[in-house]
C-alpha cells in the first residue's frame, strides 16, 4: 500500500494544502486522475472545487466521487484517491452508505495510492475511537478502513500551561482510550504527516509526533523517524487490565 496521511489540510497562514504541496504532488502519480471524497463536509461541490483549485496548477485532475452519481465507478476510474477532512462521523456514515468503505479498502490494498487529511486520516485507522470530532451522526459502526493497524489522532494538541480550561487535555483523553484498548495511538500535530510505502512507515512535516502506548510514557518522535514497527502491531479493543 501507498499512504499519505496528513494531520491537516490547512496550516495557519497558508493556503489549502500549501504547507504539504511538494509532498502531495510527489506522492501522487504525475498527471493523476484524483478521486476526491468530500463527504466529511456538507457542501460537496464547494469542497471539491477547493481541492481542484489547489492541485490543478500541478497537473492533477480532481474529480469528486459524488459528481456523476456513481462513487464506486469514480473510484474505479482514478489513479489515486484523496479523502478530505471535516467531521469524521459524517464521513464514515457516508462511506458505509455509498459502499465506499469496502471499495476503498480493497482498492488501496490493491495498490491505489491513498491520501487522507484530518478525518480522511482517521479513516485509515482501524476505528473512529480516537477522533476529536463531535458525533453529529451515528455510523453503523466505529470500524473504519483499517489500512494501518494502529490509531491516529490528527490535530494533536499539547496542553496550554497558561490555560484556565479545566476540561480534559488531548493527552488525558488518549490515556483514557488506552485504559480500555491496547493499540498504539500516533498523535500527529498540525503540519505533520505519515507516509507508508513498500512496507515502511515514516514521519514527515514540520513538527514531531507523539506516540502513546499502553503502560508507557508518551514518546516524542522527530520528523524523519522510521515508525515501521507500528505496521506490525496487533490492535486489541474493549479490554481492561
Amino acid at each position: 500500500m501507498r499512504l499519505l496521511l496528513l494531520s491537516n489540510s490547512t496550516q495557519y497562514g497558508r493556503g489549502y494544502l500549501e504547507h504539504a504541496l511538494a509532498t502531495v504532488t510527489g506522492f501522487l502519480p504525475e498527471g493523476a486522475r484524483l478521486a476526491f471524497v468530500p463527504y466529511a463536509l456538507a457542501d460537496h461541490d464547494t469542497y471539491t472545487a477547493r481541492v481542484r483549485g489547489a492541485l490543478a496548477p500541478s497537473g492533477i485532475e480532481v474529480r469528486g466521487v459524488h459528481e456523476d452519481g456513481d462513487p464506486l465507478a469514480a473510484l474505479g476510474a482514478a489513479d489515486a484517491v484523496f479523502v478530505g477532512g471535516g467531521n469524521s462521523f459524517r464521513l464514515l456514515c457516508a462511506l458505509y452508505r455509498t459502499g465506499l468503505r469496502e471499495a476503498l479498502a480493497e482498492a488501496v490494498r490493491g495498490g491505489l495510492p491513498y491520501m487522507g487529511a484530518s478525518a480522511g486520516t482517521n479513516m485509515a485507522a482501524p476505528s473512529l475511537r480516537t477522533t476529536n470530532d463531535m458525533p453529529i451522526v451515528q455510523p453503523p459502526s466505529f470500524a473504519a478502513l483499517g489500512l494501518v493497524p494502529f490509531q491516529i489522532n490528527p490535530h494533536y494538541l499539547d496542553p496550554d500551561p497558561d490555560s484556565t480550561h479545566k476540561g480534559e487535555t488531548r493527552e488525558e483523553r488518549l490515556t483514557e482510550f488506552l485504559e480500555e484498548n491496547d493499540v498504539p495511538v500516533l498523535g500527529l500535530r498540525e503540519g505533520s504527516w505519515l507516509r507508508v510505502a513498500d512496507g515502511r512507515a515514516g514521519l514527515g512535516g514540520e513538527r514531531p509526533a507523539r506516540l502513546f502506548c499502553r503502560g508507557e510514557a508518551p514518546r516524542e518522535l522527530a520528523p524523519g523517524t522510521d515508525v515501521s514497527e507500528l505496521l506490525a502491531v496487533r490492535a486489541e479493543f474493549d479490554i481492561r487490565g
